[in-house]
């Protein structure tokens, strides 16, 4: 099964927003924006202000069937952070959107635990949001956010400094995270399997392990830039990062034209080995769906890897070379553009 017959089709996405952003040409004058693969970045004296915002997705149809939405908050957050970090910007504020058919108390109370634990876990605040009943528009609930971030101009990294002999590293993902759950529910509901049911591979429910919530990287990753001003410029030890959602593999394209080897499969969860197995999916298909295990990629130079490794737990995985796109040696694997 591919997900576009799961009814998402990365190509025409790809293709609506480049119309979409074609016909949005008025700019302020006194306001220098410009989007660079993860965020966008506003000119802010010494700083660029950083801008992005994503929401969960259908992840929220799981969550409406187990009746737990603690982890979709986190996945909110996580969503939109974890999109800042990616040139080094650390994020400060926060603001959510929640749109829904009716409003339910329990559903509040489990969003706000949720909320306040993203927010220690990514040193942010919650400023601020807003929430709308549209039951003519809404069958169920939509949970979105937008972040807001700083990075100094002298440190942003942008991917333009990758070069040949970088080492990739690669941080564990928590498990699907918020990307490819379309697919994945259209394999398991063929499949049979209700996410209320106990699944022995592993270990507990369906539902449970679709809900496992989206890891946050930001400590990790800040606390590596910190570390690497010790040693001068952190983008000249931080080459690039990218963090792995929909488009899977194929998000390392957006950081440059280079050649991005993968010579260490990531260590993958039960989880994706399930889906490829029930729904007959090919390798090509899974990687450049799902983050298979590797939920954020670091691209790192020689003398600064043994450092992130310590700092972040990463794991090297591959390197970079001359050329373009990404290729997953092992299975032969090769995606030439985002």
């Amino acid at each position: 099964m591919r997900y576009k017959e799961a009814g998402v089709d990365i190509e025409k996405e790809k293709k609506f927003i480049d119309i979409l952003v074609s016909h949005v040409k008025f700019r302020r004058n006194d306001i220098i924006a410009k989007p660079i693969h993860y965020t966008s970045l506003i000119d802010f004296g010494d700083y660029y202000l950083t801008l992005n915002t994503d929401g969960v997705g259908s992840k929220v149809l799981i969550a409406e069937k187990m009746n737990m939405w603690e982890g979709i908050a986190i996945d909110c957050v996580a969503m939109n952070v974890n999109d800042a970090i990616c040139v080094g910007s650390e994020p400060i504020a926060f603001v959510d959107y929640i749109a829904l058919r009716e409003e339910k108390d329990y559903i509040a109370e489990q969003l706000g635990i949720g909320f306040n634990k993203a927010m220690e876990m990514a040193n942010i605040s919650l400023v601020g949001g807003e929430t709308a009943t549209l039951p003519e528009l809404i069958n169920g609930i939509d949970v979105s956010g937008t972040c807001l971030g700083r990075v100094r101009k002298s440190e942003v990294i942008t991917g333009e400094d990758i070069k040949r002999g970088d080492i990739i590293l690669y941080l564990q993902s928590s498990g699907i995270h918020s990307n490819g759950l379309t697919l994945a529910r259209k394999i398991f509901e063929m499949a049979g399997i209700n996410y209320q049911d106990f699944v022995p591979e592993l270990g507990r429910r369906l539902g449970e392990e679709l809900l496992e919530p989206t890891r946050i990287y930001v400590r990790e990753v800040i606390s590596m830039i910190n570390t690497a001003r010790e040693y001068g410029n952190p983008k000249e030890m931080i080459r690039g990062i990218a963090h792995i959602t929909g488009g899977g593999f194929r998000n390392i394209n957006r950081l440059k034209s280079m050649r991005f080897i993968i010579d260490k499969i990531p260590e993958k969860q039960k989880i994706f080995s399930l889906i490829q197995e029930l729904g007959n999916v090919s390798d090509e298909e899974m990687y450049q769906t799902f983050n298979m295990g590797a939920g954020m990629i670091l691209i790192i130079s020689e003398n600064f890897v043994n450092e992130a490794k310590k700092i972040t737990g990463g794991r090297e995985c591959g390197y970079v070379d001359d050329g373009e796109g990404v290729f997953i040696e092992e299975l032969g694997i090769e995606y030439l553009s985002y």
